[in-house]
Formats: C-alpha cells, sequence, structure tokens
C-alpha cells in the first residue's frame, strides 16, 4: 500500500486554533463581565438596524432554543430590546440598548488591541483574515473528492 503524503489536517489545526482563540477571548471579555455568546449577540446587532434571531442565531452560531434564553437574559440585563419588525409584524427584531451599546464598544475595543497583538506576535499582516472567509467559501463551493480503493 502506497503511503499517503502527509498534509496538516486542516480541520484539526482549525479546531485547535479556534478552541484556544475561544478561551482568550473569554479572558479578553470578562474584564467586562461578558460571555462569548453574549458578546456575538452584541456584536451581530451593533450596527443599530434591528436583526431578527435566525440572523443573530447564525452569527452567534448557537441554535434558536438556546440563542432565545441568552436574549431573555440580556433584556432582563437590560442590553438589548425586542421590537417588532416594521416590514413583518411576525417576526422580531433586536435592537442594543444604551447600556448595551456601551458594553459593546468597550469589549470591541478591548478585543481589538488583544487580536492586533496577537497577530502582529505572529507576523499577519491581515492575510489571515482574508483568508479564513476565503477557505470557508471554498470549502462550501467545491464538492469533497473521495478516493476510491483498489478491491484486493
Amino acid at each position: 500500500m502506497p503511503s499517503e503524503p502527509s498534509s496538516p489536517d486542516l480541520a484539526h489545526l482549525l479546531r485547535h486554533a479556534e478552541r484556544r482563540l475561544g478561551r482568550r477571548l473569554a479572558v479578553v471579555l470578562a474584564e467586562e463581565d461578558c460571555s462569548v455568546e453574549e458578546w456575538r449577540v452584541l456584536s451581530a446587532v451593533a450596527d443599530g438596524q434591528g436583526h431578527p434571531m435566525s440572523e443573530i442565531a447564525d452569527h452567534a452560531l448557537m441554535p434558536a432554543p438556546t440563542l432565545t434564553k441568552l436574549v431573555d437574559r440580556m433584556v432582563a440585563d437590560n442590553l438589548v430590546y425586542r421590537r417588532p419588525d416594521p416590514d413583518d409584524r411576525r417576526r422580531v427584531l433586536l435592537h442594543l440598548t444604551a447600556r448595551g451599546r456601551i458594553l459593546q464598544q468597550r469589549a470591541a475595543h478591548r478585543i481589538h488591541s488583544d487580536q492586533t497583538r496577537l497577530l502582529d506576535a505572529i507576523g499577519d499582516q491581515g492575510a489571515l483574515a482574508q483568508l479564513l472567509p476565503l477557505l470557508a467559501a471554498t470549502v462550501d463551493g467545491l464538492p469533497a473528492v473521495a478516493r476510491s480503493r483498489p478491491h484486493s
């Protein structure tokens, strides 16, 4: 049996880096008493336009029921509020409160500073932030190639 050339397992490398980055992000956000999940919700609605829960769930990488519970807590903490969509009264849009905007801006500043230090430390000049979305789009667009094994 011929040996396969060794190549990096991209899924493993990316997952390993994501876990470490997630832990680092949690530490940075803890300084603002904010969880990673809360941050994802805050950043999803930071543009001030109001967004439906389905869109936020996709951005926050959370299933809808989990997001609903988190948003309920964030509403109780006066970080976000819900309003009916003026174009579709059946839909609800999520918005930041003034308190939520302050938290989002402070957390964004901390995250940006930390990520800048991290990327500077590895000598990245913006390539990583460009390559990761390209990788994701390519994965979505290319069919997986399965190699058939010879029959013995």
